[in-house]
């Protein structure tokens, strides 16, 4: 039996929007019916390129009352206010990474949902896309054994020479931490389980950046949040992490993420993207690709929205809820504060780990 769409209005229409807009062409479930910017021109060009039907501010936005959904694609400053406007107005809010910029924060937002009953996820759901999903199966499969630790690393020299807008990843709520852990940490949490503690150094390297990309060229931004991230995490299963994030590293060639197990190895594709290539080495063995075992392996930046919609039908759980999303949230903060008392941060948030998707599932079985 069909499922009768949700709607959904997207608050913000920048340089993330474009995917999320298409999601509504990939799953039937969703169907974006109006857009909201600061920028009217550009809420009016996106709407105009993927066929949306009506452009408001936000504040008519939150008032339409068959928007079901508000797709929360603001700057990480706004992700908690625009979250609580939404479930004020009664509806289910997803938003970008990350959940919140402070734990106060997003612990108002899953307060709010709780009490009124709506609910309340976000990106990043590349964990969802074929190429973890796999890495999930093997390990929960054994193929590796009991898992022991892992490693992840993303490091680079920062945005300013490509972003056109480039200023917020360098203002309170930015840096690689909070702009890119979400998409490892994420991915680690579903393959290994929520974490019980962790340990922490920060360093901000260059205190101020000078943008080279258009149109803002020349512009001077001053640094507020640390450019290098370095942090080790104690799951709760027994595995013990390391993760480096960093805008201060002109080359490296550190793996992307990797799995240690008593019996083997695994290396885990980029979870920026949904496919990519898992290899295994077992008890010392050359490594060896293992084909991927599920679908969504594009850019499929939606599905997790997707599968709130479905959850909202059907009234089941979904994967890339809250108590995930705050969870990450929790580690990334707890790393900076470990740097900055100079000993472990016990977690006082834990989460489940998602459901893994059905084996086998292809691309456009979301919906089914």
């Amino acid at each position: 039996m069909a499922i009768k769409p949700v709607r959904v209005g997207v608050v913000g229409c920048g340089n993330i929007s474009g995917a999320y807009f298409q999601a509504s062409r990939k799953f039937r479930i969703l169907d974006i019916v109006a857009c909201a910017d600061l920028d009217a021109e550009r809420a009016k060009a996106k709407a105009a390129e993927f066929g949306v039907p009506k452009v408001c501010s936000v504040k008519d936005l939150m008032a339409d009352q068959e928007i079901e959904i508000v797709l929360n694609l603001t700057i990480p400053a706004a992700h908690a206010d625009v979250n609580l406007a939404a479930i004020k107005a009664g509806k289910c809010a997803y938003t970008e990474k990350p959940f919140a910029v402070t734990r106060g924060q997003g612990l108002k937002v899953i307060e709010a949902a709780k009490a009124t009953g709506v609910l309340v996820g976000g990106a990043p759901d590349t964990f969802m896309g074929g190429g973890i999903q796999t890495c999930r199966k093997l390990i929960d499969d054994g193929w590796i054994g009991k898992p022991v630790a892992a490693t992840a690393f993303m490091l680079c020299h920062g945005h300013e020479s490509w972003h056109p807008s480039p200023e917020f990843y360098y203002e309170r709520g930015g840096g690689p931490m909070l702009d890119m852990g979400p998409y490892y940490l994420t991915a680690l949490v579903n393959l290994l389980g929520p974490v019980r503690r962790v340990a922490g150094a920060t360093r901000i390297t260059f205190p101020e950046r000078t943008i080279t990309s258009q149109p803002k060229c020349g512009k001077k931004v001053t640094v507020e949040v640390p450019t290098h991230v370095a942090g080790v995490l104690d799951f709760e299963n027994g595995a013990i992490a390391t993760i480096v994030t960093s805008f201060d590293v002109w080359a490296h060639a550190c793996p992307i993420i990797e799995i240690y197990g008593t019996e083997g190895s695994m290396k885990v594709p980029d979870p920026n993207g949904f496919g990519g290539q898992v290899f295994v080495s077992r008890a010392g063995t050359p490594w060896g690709e293992v084909p991927l075992a599920f679908g969504y392996t594009d850019n499929n930046r939606g599905i997790g929205l997707a599968d709130m919609a479905h959850a909202l039908r059907l009234r089941r759980r979904f994967r890339p809820d809250g108590e995930l999303a705050f969870h990450v949230l929790d580690i990334m903060q707890s790393i900076h504060d470990a740097s900055d008392a100079g000993k472990h941060v016990q977690m006082k948030s834990r989460c489940d780990r998602p459901a893994p998707l059905p084996l086998g599932l292809t691309a456009g079985k979301l919906d089914e």
